[in-house]
């Protein structure tokens, strides 16, 4: 267990990678760098993280648990299930649109496989994440039958995409108006067969 300055330094360690890897690439990145960049011995950096990609595969799952509490604390529990789809939807252009530069990073080395499987990792845990709540606005009535898996890709899939032509700048809207424009463009796509 890590003492609370210990916990301060691997996430300086983070941090850093985070900005260097966004910047630079992963592959360039080097550790001497990420401590460099953190302002912490090299030593210091194994002492939290085995390898460079172990590193990366906590960076990940950190983003990922930042993100599904983001969307959890933007669902009300006691809202009908395409209501908290589309509040999650929302909450994650909001995530992403805040988090720029380490979902512009991941657009990038989305193709390198030595860091396919964790992100791919992620993308299961917040497609099961949809998957649930879609099934659940099926058996409410909110949603017609279907593949769930289709539904989620769907809402997955609008995110991921709007919140990209923002990153890159083909479009150019205040955020939060953006993600109530996804949030309403997922709901209406979910209830068009309904």
């Amino acid at each position: 267990m890590h003492t609370e300055q210990g916990m301060e330094r691997k996430q300086q360690l983070l941090d850093a990678a985070a900005v260097l890897f966004s910047s630079k690439g992963y592959a360039t990145t080097r550790i001497a760098d990420i401590c460099a960049a953190a302002g912490v011995a090299k030593g210091l950096f194994y002492w939290y993280f085995p390898t460079k990609e172990g590193l990366f595969a906590e960076l990940v799952r950190t983003m990922r648990t930042q993100l599904r509490r983001a969307q959890a604390a933007a669902m009300d529990p006691g809202a009908p299930p395409l209501t908290r789809i589309r509040q999650g939807t929302e909450a994650s252009v909001i995530f992403m649109a805040e988090h720029r530069s380490y979902f512009s990073f991941l657009d990038v080395e989305r193709t390198d496989e030595a860091l396919a499987g964790v992100l791919r990792e992620g993308s299961d845990v917040y497609s099961d994440d949809v998957i649930k709540l879609v099934a659940e606005a099926q058996h409410a009535g909110q949603l017609p039958d279907g593949d769930p898996r289709m539904y989620a890709t769907g809402v997955m899939g609008s995110v991921s995409s709007f919140s990209h032509a923002l990153r890159n700048g083909r479009l150019d809207v205040p955020v939060y108006e953006l993600a109530a424009f996804v949030g309403d463009w997922v709901e209406r796509a979910l209830r068009s067969d309904n």
